[in-house]
């Protein structure tokens, strides 16, 4: 019988998939040269299908992508996050298809459009579902296959996604390659570390699946247990670990790239960690990146990501052995900021195996605050504060909490931590700090640090909260990376002996002269603490000793120019050269011309990653001017949200220029200050009321409090004595018109919103409809990215329309829509629906629809004149007032995007 944990290796070296991969390969080029010569450079034509799928007992809502021909190809499925569906991941596979795969993505039960109960990927359900689309994919005749009913697949996905991807490895062995972003190993450990509860993640977890009554009942009455209580129960901590990827870790055993994020609070590194011990354990290749970003906000790294997922495939699907699958680790390290352009400046750092979280340990003495380590030593003669004890209190209730990530708040707080800016909060009484001397070298921390501590309790558990800060030589700022603490739950077997303490993983620089500062609190914003106030004692028990991963090299950063200038005797060379390279790397000075235009956009273009030849958006330029309410509308792959990104500074332009009232678009570029944008819908904490959740989102900013102006933007946004509620109470559009306030906090000149009226009910659409125009009201200027044509038509007063990345018409919206064969007749009274019907019956009449008000008809000639119309309306008795050519929007769109596309 074959050795499971081989299986992957047989399939590396299979000639037949070879050959396979090369005419798959040769096919692909061929078609995209076809379509280059037709299409200018274009992406290829990617095809999608959408269908409802009946299996397992749920009916699941899938699309299919494929381009070019029907020669065979891998498959790859992408699952979305939760509180997602499949169209989170449509770009993705959409860029995935056009590389050659068939790409399949599903909305997960209980979300999109699919039904049945949400089972947190329970083996039986959701995961089964995966194995029901990989049979239906060993069908297509354009899927490569392994055998018979077995098509060469990969999966991956963020979060809830990426644990189906490992889940799906570990129960289905056709899976041949699988890349998990953000993802969880154990979902106990990770909202019920150590037996202490996550609250504000687990709740936000719950509210955001739409609910508890829309979970699994045995989840529902879990999870209400947990939150009474304040304590995970073992039927808990069991009903979550069979449903997680590491009830199967024997089985998972296909090539991994796990990609974890380091500002993450709710699936931290450790679970990153434990993911690629397993795997490796098995014998599959592993390959581990700490990307910046994480559940807890910041730069997700989008494109580096998707390229090396694509590689990652690449290598192991297509068993192309030329690609590069990348470094056996890497991590992404932020510090400080471009003086050019105000951007985070980000290196990644790598080495050629994962170190874990313990490599290359390094002790470090502490001692009680204020006091001198005592002499003697610990393990290897360290000195350390053996003898040193501090008491503090666990308050009745467990208020006030110590404040450390705030989950729902995004990557404010732990971004600038990662800048050296520190905003967590302990309070006094409530902890024991412990602290060492000035470092007398830098130290970069990657990994978890460890301490040895006794802990007594005056009676029960003791449930403390560890973290590391690094704290300024003057000891007046303190920075908590990324904002990350530890619980443990200290039990009373366990205490008066040594424990041994893990910290949160991290990778951070330390500089010398700094200390570094050990806090153990007895309460925390993020969890659940005892009720019951009680007194805790620790002393410790050895050093703090933190490791530093010595094989992981920093990459270097661009050499400066007189390093690799002419000699200094050639000056007039050296100085042309030093001309060049500012011309390239200076941000434009301001047009004084357009200081009034909101924004100005001139050839833009953006190459898929990846592509020397293909384009997300080419040569596209348009203008907006101040009071307007601009509709951006095009298909899917039209090269909207890529024109967005770059607007916003998340991405670079290739080429052309991005101008915002005279200023040229850079990442951090200081114009952005008068750009809001609402792009994913905010998180917020559910248990704090709207107010309180803008007030603490602008505090996280670190602008003055009288620069947000959220009364006004509050006005705007109509939420009204809602205000004052918790926002667990409100309906999906109060959460939207909240968020939409968030993104008007300090009333920006330029408001962005992408797809704002996703998941609201007509009422909810009309509502946020009447929030955009209010906001131009005032002379600012609103750009909206909708796929609802008739809420464009009514809300915007001007339309970009784009196809496959161009331009193809901008203009006033009555412009676009006033020409055809379509006519508005307006009346004196109300049309009754019968009349409707005798008026559309006519001869050369295509059809007659009523308004929404009852007080005119929209009618199609099929045929017919208007002075024709017009004579049978008087015979009928129709109290006409006015006739006038009216085209709806919807059919301009499909006019303009059919001549694109011609």
């Amino acid at each position: 019988m074959e050795n499971p944990t081989s299986r992957w290796r047989h399939r590396l070296p299979r000639t037949p998939g070879r050959w396979a991969a090369v005419a798959a390969a040769l096919a692909v080029l061929a078609g995209a040269g076809t379509w280059a010569a037709a299409a200018d450079d274009s992406a290829p034509s990617v095809h999608r299908q959408d269908r409802m799928m009946k299996m397992n007992g749920v009916s699941v809502d899938t699309s299919y992508f494929t381009s070019g021909g029907a020669q065979r190809r891998p498959a790859v499925l992408i699952g979305h996050g939760f509180g997602g569906s499949k169209d989170d991941v449509r770009a993705q596979a959409e860029k995935l298809a056009a590389d050659g795969y068939a790409v399949m993505t599903w909305s997960a039960r209980g979300f999109g459009r699919t039904s049945g109960e949400i089972t947190l990927n329970a083996p039986d359900a959701e995961v089964k579902d995966v194995s029901g689309l990989i049979d239906w994919l060993a069908d297509r005749p354009e899927v490569e296959l392994d055998a018979k009913g077995d098509p060469r697949v990969g999966v991956t996905g963020a979060s809830y996604g990426g644990a189906v991807s490992l889940l799906a490895a570990g129960h289905d062995e056709r899976v041949d390659a699988i890349a998990p972003v953000i993802s969880y190993w154990n979902l106990a450990d990770a909202l019920f570390p150590d037996g202490v509860f996550k609250k504000l993640w687990a709740g936000i977890f719950v509210s955001s699946g739409g609910g508890c009554e829309r979970f699994q009942k045995q989840l529902c009455e879990m999870y209400e247990r947990v939150a009474v209580s304040g304590k995970p129960d073992d039927a808990a901590r069991a009903l979550l670990t069979e449903r997680s990827p590491e009830a199967v870790a024997d089985r998972i055993d296909v090539p991994a790239l796990i990609l974890q994020g380091q500002s993450d609070s709710l699936f931290p590194l450790g679970q990153a960690d434990a993911m690629a011990e397993a795997v490796k354990a098995n014998g599959a290749p592993v390959s581990v990146d700490w990307i910046s970003g994480g559940h807890d906000g910041g730069d997700d790294e989008g494109d580096r990501v998707e390229g090396r997922v694509g590689d990652w495939f690449d290598r192991y699907l297509k068993e192309d052995e030329g690609a590069g699958t990348g470094p056996g680790f890497r991590v992404t390290r932020t510090g400080g900021v471009d003086s050019t352009d105000g951007a985070a400046l980000k290196r990644g750092a790598s080495s050629a195996a994962y170190p874990g979280l313990t490599s290359g340990g390094r002790e470090i003495a502490l001692t009680g605050a204020g006091q001198r380590p005592l002499p003697g030593g610990g393990r290897n003669g360290a000195p350390t504060a053996g003898g040193l004890t501090q008491t503090f209190r666990n308050p009745a209730g467990a208020n006030p909490p110590s404040v450390s990530a705030v989950p729902g708040v995004g990557g404010g707080l732990s971004q600038l931590s990662s800048l050296g800016v520190g905003l967590s909060l302990d309070f006094p009484g409530q902890y024991a700090r412990f602290e060492s001397a000035p470092l007398d070298s830098a130290v970069h921390v990657t990994g978890s640090p460890t301490v040895r501590v006794n802990v007594r309790a005056d009676h029960g558990d003791a449930v403390l909260f560890g973290k590391v800060y690094d704290v300024s030589p003057d000891g007046k700022q303190q920075v908590l990376p990324h904002q990350l603490v530890a619980p443990y739950r200290i039990t009373p077997e366990e205490q008066g002996k040594p424990v041994h303490l893990t910290l949160p993983a991290i990778d951070h620089e330390v500089d010398a002269g700094h200390r570094l500062r050990l806090v153990l609190s007895a309460t925390d914003l993020a969890y659940a603490s005892p009720a019951e106030p009680a007194t805790y004692t620790v002393s410790l028990d050895g050093p703090l000793t933190v490791p530093t991963a010595p094989a992981v090299r920093t990459a270097a950063a661009a050499l400066p120019w007189w390093t690799w200038g002419l000699p200094a005797a050639a000056l007039v060379i050296a100085a042309a050269l030093l001309l060049t390279v500012r011309r390239r790397t200076a941000t434009p000075a301001p047009d004084e011309a357009l200081t009034g235009v909101p924004l100005q956009i001139t050839g833009l273009s953006k190459k898929y990653a990846r592509s020397a030849d293909r384009y997300a958006v080419r040569d596209l330029g348009f203008r907006v001017e101040k009071g307007q309410v601009l509709g951006l509308l095009g298909p899917n792959g039209a090269g909207k949200t890529t024109t967005l990104r770059m607007l916003m500074g998340l991405i670079t332009p290739d080429a052309g220029e991005i101008r915002v009232f005279g200023h040229a678009i850079r990442p951090g570029a200081p114009v952005l200050s008068r750009v809001g944008s609402f792009v994913e819908g905010a998180g917020f904490l559910p248990h704090l009321s709207g107010r309180s959740n803008l007030e603490l989102y602008w505090q996280a900013t670190g602008r003055p409090a009288e620069h947000a102006h959220i009364d006004e933007a509050l006005e705007i946004a109509g939420l009204g004595d809602a205000l004052a509620r918790a926002v667990r109470t409100y309906s999906q559009g109060m959460r939207q018109r909240l968020a939409i306030a968030q993104a008007m906090l300090g009333m920006p000149d330029l408001l962005i919103l992408d797809e704002p009226t996703n998941g609201l009910d007509p009422p909810q659409i009309r509502e946020m409809r009447d929030v955009m125009i209010r906001y131009a009201a005032g002379g600012r200027t609103v750009i909206v990215s909708s796929h609802l044509l008739s809420e464009v038509e009514q809300s915007c007063t001007h339309l970009v329309v784009m196809d496959r990345g161009r331009l193809v018409q901008a203009g006033p919206v009555d412009e676009i829509t006033g020409s055809g064969d379509m006519l508005l007749v307006t009346t004196g009274a109300e049309v009754a629906e019968p009349l409707a019907d005798k008026v559309g019956a006519l001869p050369g009449i295509g059809s007659a629809v009523r308004l929404d008000d009852g007080h005119g008809l929209l009618v199609r000639l099929d045929g017919a004149t208007a002075s024709q119309l017009v004579s049978e309306l008087v015979r009928l008795d129709v109290p006409v007032t006015g006739v006038g050519p009216h085209r709806r929007l919807e059919d301009a769109f499909l006019t303009l995007i059919s001549q694109g596309s011609a």
